[in-house]
């Protein structure tokens, strides 16, 4: 007797539609706490569910005006990889391209304005988290030094500073866009920010004693991208709602404000200004005016977390005069495929002008610095040609869009501004935490289905 093959069950497509959308919602929100679970826990997963997505058929490729850009920019880093003093080590490297797969995984992930607002609510949300934790830092834990700078949830303050003035924008921008009088908050979003102040501060203390430290912030990280997914696929027709957007946006944009004076990074003031004045001019030029008031305030008032750092002359301020030296040095030795991905601080000593404060370097504090000189001058181009594209779609969706789309548009082109600005004087490019959330917020304004709504 022959035994009936039972049918291999098939999993719907609306289904993995909505695992696709709450892994993107969780690697929104971690990417501000912990490149970990953003990357391994949560971002590769949902590549793989849309992989198999588009291998049977149940989606299809959207194309953007930043394929090319794109493509170039990954072929020609392969191809430096490829020619690099360490071949095997470069590609090793290389590997972080990986990450712009996140662009398309937004873009196929969110369909409509509620998604929309959702995954830029929990982008915020990690925003908030990472401003509260090292608010705790600096005043409980005694990250209140040059030498011993907050860092929030990550491995250096620099990346801390770098987010903070992610999150200070796309808060910026959800209020400055914001139709209509700003909503109370409802008792679940008060119970919810109740919920992450208790969890934080728990942490603290268990910081603060060192009492299963490791293991808290893992379970914080954990339920944070839990709570992501959640406010993202809850069907409640109630909450999460347009109120608990304004909420987290003004909460976010007072807790990362304060947070970012206390890292005492300039890089990120002046990325942070940056961005806010571009989403101020996007919205009403005479906006600009109450940012140079805030700016005149905070100078008035004098805070030594500032004031002490209105300097050029320190230490840091020269080495990077140096780095830069070096970086050109290195491009005019090897202009086309640059000295390879990651082998900058192994070469470095081969360049390093005499005098400079710092006998190592692990990046050249700059983006193009770096990227030209790690990777060439053609790929120095791919890379400018790629955010161009994304800040004039950006600019098109708040120009010719307006209404929701203008929202999107501004947060995109302010974040890419802030980046930009403050990639002058820091390679921050090169923090995977900061590219995951440049690429899904730089894919909003893509996520318009209707030929009309999307940037050509």
């Amino acid at each position: 007797m022959t035994a009936v093959a039972s049918p291999v069950p098939r999993i719907d497509a609306p289904a993995l539609e909505r695992v696709q959308l709450g892994l993107l919602a969780a690697v929104a929100a971690t990417c501000l706490v912990s490149i970990f679970a953003a990357e391994v826990v949560f971002l590769a997963p949902a590549v793989l569910v849309l992989v198999y997505r588009l291998v049977t058929g149940r989606t299809s490729p959207i194309p953007t005006p930043l394929d090319g850009p794109i493509l170039a920019f990954v072929v020609w880093t392969l191809l430096s990889a490829s020619f690099s003093p360490s071949p095997l080590e470069s590609h090793e490297s290389a590997k972080k391209l990986v990450l712009f797969a996140l662009l398309y995984l937004t873009i196929d992930s969110v369909r409509d304005a509620e998604q929309r607002r959702r995954v830029l609510d929990v982008a915020l949300l990690g925003g908030l988290a990472v401003g509260a934790e090292v608010l705790l830092q600096v005043f409980f834990l005694g990250y209140d030094t040059l030498d011993k700078r907050p860092r929030g949830f990550l491995g250096h303050y620099m990346t801390a500073s770098g987010l903070l003035t992610c999150a200070l924008v796309l808060a910026a921008a959800r209020l400055a866009f914001h139709r209509g009088p700003v909503e109370r908050p409802r008792r679940e979003d008060l119970q919810g920010l109740g919920i992450l102040a208790a969890a934080l501060a728990l942490l603290a203390a268990l910081q603060r004693f060192d009492i299963m430290a490791v293991e808290a912030e893992r379970l914080f990280v954990a339920g944070l991208g839990a709570a992501a997914a959640y406010l993202v696929l809850s069907r409640r027709p109630a909450w999460p709602s347009a109120a608990t957007s304004s909420t987290l946006a003004l909460v976010a944009l007072a807790v990362c404000s304060w947070a970012i004076l206390l890292t005492q990074t300039r890089s990120a003031w002046l990325g942070g200004v940056a961005g806010l004045a571009v989403v101020a001019i996007l919205r009403a030029p005479k906006l600009l005016w109450a940012l140079i008031a805030a700016v005149a305030m905070v100078l008035l008032l004098r805070p030594a977390s500032v004031v002490d750092r209105l300097t050029v002359t320190d230490a840091s301020s020269r080495n990077r005069i140096y780095l830069w030296q070096a970086g050109v040095d290195m491009i005019r030795e090897k202009p086309i495929f640059g000295v390879g991905p990651d082998m900058v601080q192994q070469v470095y000593a081969e360049y390093r002008w005499p005098g400079a404060p710092e006998d190592t370097a692990s990046h050249l504090h700059s983006n193009a610095f770096h990227i030209a000189a790690e990777r060439g001058l053609p790929c120095l181009v791919f890379w400018l040609w790629w955010v161009a594209a994304a800040m004039g779609d950006a600019y098109r969706a708040v120009r010719t869009r307006g209404g929701e789309a203008a929202t999107y548009g501004a947060a995109a082109m302010g974040l890419l501004v802030a980046i930009m600005v403050a990639g002058l004087f820091e390679y921050n490019f090169g923090d995977s935490e900061i590219l995951m959330l440049v690429l899904i917020v730089s894919a909003l304004p893509y996520t318009f289905r209707d030929a009309d709504a999307v940037p050509a």
